[in-house]
This record gives structure tokens, C-alpha cells and sequence, in this order.
């Protein structure tokens, strides 16, 4: 640091600006001033950064401009040279030979960080939809590389890691419970090495953001943005996409959030309408809780005082349980929920899915959803009389129990929710079941045409684009299942809880 220290003291003297607020990582320092951030780059070296030198910190900050304003560009504006003057002063943008380089960045206020919304219980489930979303965005847009990722590339993350959680035993971590996580990730990995493989043939290694996690997220007018992408090794970078949104499912599991964990997944497949290899998504999972375990691990044995330390250590072996519970399996089932606008199906497999299958929960799979997907509408955009064509029904229904059976041959649990008002549409579902070999249970939700007709207007901000006049002709259109068909009616005229209660007690019965 001594070459930089000049530097410091001008930016903290007013060369910036008056009152420059300091925040220091261990390789870069932030100085807030006024309405504007700028973001140093130290000059160090560790064993996974080399900043150095000069040249080593500017195209380090020209990275990371470039690829932060693919998600974020309000945020990051411009490269700033601090100058060596003829008189031997610094200046700021100045005439005279560059000393350093500076990465100019628009300050947003602290409360508006991801982590800091969900702190305070602000991660509601359109915002967790939305950045799934935006993370599916990013992903169709990043670079691919082939020559990146794969099963060498994870096989490198994975060895590392289990080297520095074994150096960190018995410490830091109990021996048993590393090997038990060591042997699962290693024997998962055995298993997905020709997939990740296949994966990146196909283009699926992206330079995605590589440090997706709340803290890099801001949400600004309601819109959720990645930033501070990880700019300064290709290899941690460009990963699989499934990899990459692996360390933010995470994340949110570590903090507890397992709903909205599932809503960002729910919403990143579906924005996608690509189901391939979410196996992997456990595996992948347990390797980022794994590799948080053992950072954790080192800052506990490096930490100044035995308060920290025990912090790190209490927080690394949280993550090491994380990745073990990863990898638990759960049973596999393919659900139907059925039944006319206004029974409230959604909220029943919304409810649902987090009770089933591998965490974070079920995938669910909305007709409603998948209609407008098709016409690349988003969830709570109204669809055209065109979208509702007898033709584009069929291939929404289709769809569904295509990539139904996909998911639960992969070993994900399925929640299918549609009206399911025609013969035809429901024996497809269970047709994909038994090929499958999952279990496959049906319920059908009814409730009087004025329950209906209430809920239906009542509604504001939903996927669907069902009205009261809709529910009139479903009462003439809707087949429903004859009892041969094995659907389960239920009674939906009461609260939610009360239908979720009879559904619940109905799989109890089944298991």
C-alpha cells in the first residue's frame, strides 16, 4: 500500500470532493463523495488477484466497467485518472501523467442494497420474481465460452475446496462432517461430469456475474440490479449459467429466505422455458455453500479476536450444513392442481411447492405463466384475443406436460397448475407421469359461480388475464374429471388455509 498512500490522503483531503466517506474491502477501497462513488483498486497481489501494478488496476477497472453496465449501467459512468502535475501535485482528471485510475460510480443510498430489503423483510415475492428475471436476462446475453467451465472447471473449485476444508479440521470443523460433504460433492460430481461437459459444448458457459449474491444487488425504482460483478479471473466468472445462479439460491437459503429462493428460481426457468439439467442445481448448489464454508473457515482462523472468530466459525459450519443438506434427496412427485378461475389453484401450488421436492421447493408450472412466456410477454402482462386461439391452448398444455416430465425424471418435484378443463389435457399429465415412473396425484378445487365471480374481480397485479366474464363461460366450456380419472375434488369455497389444510391431509393419506 505504501505507493498509494499519496493517493489516499489526496482523495481524503478533498481531492474528490468535500466529506469523502471510506469503505475498504481487501482489495479495493470505495470513497463516497456526495452523489458520486469511486472505487480504487488496491495495489496488491493475493493467489487469485494481481493488482499490482498500474496497468494490472486500469484494465481491472475497465473490466469491471464493461461488464457491470450490462446489468447495471446507470450505476458505473467512467474510468477517472488521478494526474501528476508539472508541478508536482495531484490533480483530479488532470493534464499531467497518470498515477492512478479511478472507477466513477453513481452512489445509491445504503438501505437500497438486496440484503439490507431482505434484512428488513422487503424481499416480497414479485421483487424475488423480477430478479429472476433479470438474472435470466443476463444469462441469454453473456458472452459464451467454451474454452471455460465444464466439468474441469468445477472439478478445480471442488478439489480446492475440499483441500482447505480438510487444513481447517479440527479446528474449525469437525472431520466427519467435511468428509461426509467431501464424499456427497465428490460422488455428485462423478455423476454430472458428462453433463457439464455437454453443457458447455452447447453454450451454456457464460461470462455471467460470477459473485451473485444480495450484497451485489441493488434495487433501484423498484427494479433489482447486479452489480460488482467479479471482473478479475475468467476462470471464477465464466461458469454455467446454472452454476452462476447456484451461488444467489444459496444465498438466499443461507438467509433463511427459502421462498423467495424459489420464486427466483421459478422465474429464471420459466423465463428461460428451459428445464435442462436442473438436476445439476443441488450439486451446484452444495458447491457454493461449500466454498462460503471454508471462506468463513479462514477468516476464523485469521480473525483478530476470539468474539470474530467464533462468529466466522459458527457461520462456517452453517454452510458446511447447508451444503450437506443440499444434496439430501427428497421424493419425487408430479401434482395437478385443476379447477375454474377463481379457486384459488395458484396460491394452492404456490403453498404447495415449498413442501415438496429438493429445496428450495417444487417447480411450479402455470398455464398462465407459460402462455404469456410464449408470446414473450412477462407474467403480468395482458395477452391479445390471438393468445387464446384453440391451437396456442394446445401447445401451452403441451408444453406443460413436456416439461413436467422432464423435471421429474431429473428428479425435481412438480406442481402443474391450469384449469385442466378438457379430457384430453389432464390424461396427457398423467400419461407423462407414468412414463416417468413418479407418483402422480390431482386435485380438483370447486367453489359456487358467485365465490368466482367475487375472486375474480377482486383481483389486481395476477398473472392471470381470467375475468368475470371468462368464469361465465367456463361454466358451460369446463369438462370436469369424471371420477374414473382419479382427480381428488376438493372444496374451495372457503379460505385458502382451509383448502390448503384438505390437500395437505389428502397426500398424507397417499404417502
Amino acid at each position: 500500500m505504501h505507493d498509494q498512500n499519496e493517493i489516499i490522503a489526496f482523495i481524503e483531503q478533498g481531492g474528490l470532493g468535500p466529506s469523502a466517506e471510506r469503505i475498504e474491502t481487501h482489495a479495493a477501497i470505495v470513497f463516497l463523495v456526495g452523489e458520486r462513488a469511486f472505487k480504487l483498486k488496491k495495489a496488491v497481489r493475493y493467489s487469485f488477484l494481481d493488482f499490482s501494478t498500474l496497468e494490472r488496476r486500469q484494465r481491472a477497472l475497465e473490466a469491471e466497467l464493461a461488464l457491470n453496465r450490462r446489468t447495471a449501467p446507470a450505476l458505473y459512468r467512467r474510468l477517472v485518472p488521478i494526474t501528476r502535475e508539472a508541478d508536482g501535485r495531484l490533480a483530479l482528471a488532470g493534464q499531467g501523467e497518470v498515477v492512478e485510475w479511478l472507477l466513477e460510480m453513481v452512489r445509491f443510498p445504503a438501505e437500497a442494497r438486496l440484503d439490507r430489503i431482505a434484512q428488513a423483510g422487503g424481499l416480497e415475492p414479485r421483487l424475488a420474481e423480477r430478479l429472476g428475471e433479470i438474472v435470466a436476462e443476463l444469462h441469454a446475453r453473456a458472452a459464451i465460452r467454451r474454452d471455460k467451465g465444464g466439468a474441469s472447471g468445477l472439478e478445480a473449485v471442488i478439489r480446492g475446496n475440499a483441500a482447505d476444508l480438510r487444513a481447517l479440521v479440527p479446528d474449525i470443523f469437525p472431520s466427519d462432517a467435511v468428509e461426509t460433504v467431501c464424499r456427497a460433492i465428490e460422488a455428485g460430481f462423478a455423476r454430472a461430469a458428462q453433463v457439464l461437459e455437454a453443457r458447455r459444448a452447447a453454450g451454456l458457459v457464460r461470462h455471467g456475474h460470477g459473485d451473485l449474491h444480495l450484497e451485489n444487488i441493488v434495487v433501484l425504482d423498484g427494479e433489482p440490479l447486479p452489480f460488482d460483478c467479479l471482473e478479475f479471473d475468467e476462470n471464477l466468472a465464466c461458469v454455467d449459467v446454472l452454476y452462476d445462479l447456484a451461488f444467489l439460491l444459496m444465498d438466499l437459503r443461507a438467509r433463511g429466505l427459502v421462498d423467495a429462493a424459489r420464486s427466483v428460481l421459478q422465474a429464471w426457468a420459466d423465463a428461460r422455458l428451459d428445464d435442462r439439467d436442473l438436476h445439476l442445481l443441488p450439486l451446484l448448489i452444495a458447491v457454493r455453500a461449500q466454498v462460503r464454508a471454508k471462506v468463513e473457515g479462514l477468516c476464523a482462523r485469521s480473525a483478530q479476536s476470539a468474539a470474530a472468530a467464533q462468529r466466522h466459525r459458527e457461520a462456517a459450519r452453517r454452510y458446511l450444513e447447508l451444503a450437506r443438506a443440499a444434496l439430501t434427496s427428497r421424493p419425487v412427485l408430479l401434482l395437478a392442481v385443476g379447477g375454474r378461475s377463481g379457486t384459488g389453484k395458484s396460491g394452492l401450488a404456490q403453498a404447495l411447492a415449498a413442501t415438496l421436492g429438493p429445496q428450495p421447493g417444487a417447480l411450479v408450472l402455470r398455464s398462465d405463466v407459460i402462455r404469456k412466456r410464449l408470446f414473450a410477454h412477462r407474467p403480468y402482462e395482458r395477452l391479445g384475443e390471438e393468445a387464446y386461439r384453440s391451437e396456442v391452448t394446445r401447445r401451452v398444455f403441451s408444453t406443460i406436460a413436456a416439461r413436467a416430465e422432464l423435471l421429474v425424471r431429473a428428479g425435481w418435484a412438480v406442481v402443474c397448475d391450469a384449469v385442466y378443463g378438457l379430457p384430453e389435457q389432464r390424461a396427457a399429465l398423467a400419461q407423462a407421469a407414468r412414463r416417468a415412473g413418479v407418483p402422480f396425484r390431482a386435485f380438483w378445487l370447486d367453489a359456487p359461480q358467485e365465490v368466482l365471480e367475487a375472486r375474480v374481480a377482486r383481483r389486481v397485479g395476477d398473472a392471470s388475464d381470467a375475468d368475470v366474464a371468462v368464469v361465465r363461460r367456463q361454466a358451460e366450456t369446463v369438462m370436469p374429471p369424471t371420477p374414473e380419472e382419479g382427480w381428488l375434488r376438493i372444496d374451495a369455497s372457503g379460505s385458502a388455509q382451509q383448502t390448503l389444510a384438505q390437500v395437505q391431509a389428502a397426500l398424507a393419506e397417499f404417502s
